[in-house]
């Protein structure tokens, strides 16, 4: 999401530490941390779909600290 200029980051699904995790962040740069335990390509349909379905939800929750 853009805020004031600048790129944020609202969620994101990694597997960067060896385990399918979910990242969601607030304007304040804290982080939620949510293991995922699932396989990576699970992993990737869950994000693909799940942010398909829920996007404006978590732009909404996101930017309501603006």
């Amino acid at each position: 999401v853009r805020v004031k200029g600048k790129w944020k980051s609202v969620i994101r699904y990694d597997c960067g530490h060896d385990f399918s995790h979910r990242d969601s962040n607030n304007l304040r740069g804290e982080q939620l941390n949510e293991d995922l335990i699932l396989p990576y390509k699970d992993a990737l349909t869950l994000a693909d779909e799940y942010i398909d379905d829920h996007w404006e939800i978590y732009m909404f929750e996101f930017l309501k600290e603006v």
